[in-house]
């Protein structure tokens, strides 16, 4: 696997190189303009990108990339560790984060959650609909009445997830797996937060809302037809 590592601290980024070396074939660059180069120029599995650049911010990074379409997984390395700052990675579309100081054994376990497929063996149904609503899962767009709607990766994930499920109740656990690639959520009510940018964008600019809260156990995509009022 070929990672790419934003951080413009040599210590760090030689160490990295070294531990990392018998696993994973690793990119550096020690600048914001240079990892957004680097990351439009060539294919990475997982970025780990760190907050604190000389030029830009790592969110900025982070929103620069989702903003240009890119889907690989980014994993954030920050000092950090408030509530605010990490409900402001998710909102930049990072998908995990860790806290310095480390261990490399961590890390490489957050770096295999990110690119674990889920329903490994089972071959994925490339254009998924229900009603006026379209999914297409390799070109990653999604329709609504012909409307061309943006979701971001995550967003992309769970609706992917609702959708391929549709007319049945999705549990928080199986939206976490299948956006997160892993059991369980790395930030407080990050599924609710997602549930709800979605609903912005596919319910609330139209007559029939389909995504439903089924409290007490998640979420489901009911079939159009069966919807007479929002919620």
């Amino acid at each position: 696997m070929k990672l790419l590592l934003i951080e413009d601290d040599r210590g760090i980024t030689t160490a990295l190189a070294h531990a990392l070396a018998n696993t994973y074939e690793l990119d550096v660059a020690y600048t914001g303009t240079g990892g957004l180069h680097k990351a439009n120029t060539y294919h990475y599995d997982v970025i780990l990108l760190d907050l604190n650049l000389p030029d830009m911010t790592g969110f900025a990074v982070c929103e620069r990339l989702r903003r240009a379409d890119h889907v690989t997984p980014i994993l954030i390395l920050t000092g950090e560790c408030k509530v605010l700052s990490k409900v402001n990675l998710l909102d930049a579309g990072a998908d995990d984060y860790l806290t310095k100081p480390f261990s490399l054994g961590e890390l490489k376990a957050r770096v295999r959650v990110l690119t674990r497929r889920s329903d490994s063996g089972r071959p994925r149904q490339r254009q998924l609909k229900t009603g006026d609503l379209t999914l297409d899962s390799d070109t990653h767009h999604v329709t609504r009445a012909d409307q061309l709607i943006k979701l971001r990766r995550k967003e992309f994930a769970i609706l992917e997830c609702l959708m391929q499920h549709a007319g049945s109740v999705v549990t928080r656990d199986t939206l976490t797996s299948h956006a997160w690639r892993e059991n369980e959520d790395p930030w407080t009510n990050t599924i609710d937060v997602h549930i709800k940018y979605l609903r912005d964008k596919i319910d609330r600019p139209f007559d029939t809302p389909l995504i439903k809260t089924v409290h007490g156990f998640g979420y489901k995509l009911e079939i159009a037809s069966q919807n007479s009022k929002k919620l």
